[in-house]
């Protein structure tokens, strides 16, 4: 079993509780019972059961954005089982497909899951879900109209700023001055305010602000951090800033 044993083992948390919970409950029991792997050796600690409570309510929207068309292609399914390969490698993609595909025959309250998580997670890991969301979707390179309503009603639902979400659609649907929302600033900033506020979104989005999600979480913040420099040094070579 890959690490998808840590987010059950380690102990889910509050996601046991509430709408998520109800989602849950009977697929990861069943989950456990079918697997030879003792979940119980990974101890429960604050990390680990960030790193659960993230992982399961990552699939639960990934689930409700799939379904945000009123179906469910194959190939989007494939899609973000190459995902979970890249990031979490063959073992855990292949155990949370499987978790997956049972939420993806349920009715998911998207509204009352974000409030869950809304109260429970704190913002910078917030921030990560919207990103990963974003990730997911453009897999296939577009990402469809149901797609993004879906995603912009949960990044409201979760309490994410306007400016957060413009800055994180922009790394995947591209605008006028894309760069320049990426940072939340525009073409009429000085060099100086430019500056400032790529400082200010590095903090924001530097991957230490999710060191508690692990290191199968950390590789996308990560990728979300990089977006920021790149949108920075795109800045810079336009305008021949040092």
């Amino acid at each position: 079993m890959g690490n998808f044993a840590k987010w059950i083992g380690g102990g889910l948390g509050w996601v046991m509780g509430g709408p998520i919970g109800g989602l849950l409950g009977f697929v990861v029991g069943s989950f456990i019972d079918n697997t030879t792997v003792h979940t119980s050796r990974y101890a429960s600690s604050p990390d680990t059961t960030a790193q659960g409570a993230f992982g399961m309510s990552l699939l639960v929207l990934i689930a409700a954005v799939m379904k945000a068309d009123g179906k469910v292609l194959r190939s989007e399914l494939d899609y973000v089982k190459q995902f979970f390969v890249r990031q979490f490698g063959t073992e855990t993609a292949k155990e949370a497909t499987i978790l997956l595909r049972d939420l993806l025959n349920q009715n998911i309250p998207v509204r009352d899951v974000c409030i869950q998580i809304s109260k429970n997670m704190d913002y910078p890991s917030r921030l990560q879900l919207l990103h990963i969301l974003f990730n997911i979707s453009n897999a296939d390179g577009v990402i469809h109209q149901g797609e993004f309503e879906t995603i912009e009603r949960i990044s409201g639902y979760l309490g994410i700023g306007d400016s957060d979400f413009l800055s994180i659609k922009n790394m995947f649907v591209p605008e006028t001055d894309s760069a320049y929302k990426i940072l939340e600033t525009d073409r009429s900033a000085t060099d100086e305010e430019i500056k400032k506020a790529y400082r200010k979104m590095a903090l924001r989005y530097h991957p230490d602000k999710v060191s508690h999600l692990g290191e199968d979480f950390r590789k996308v913040a990560d990728e979300k951090f990089k977006m920021v420099s790149d949108a920075y040094n795109k800045i810079k070579k336009e305008r021949g800033m040092k």
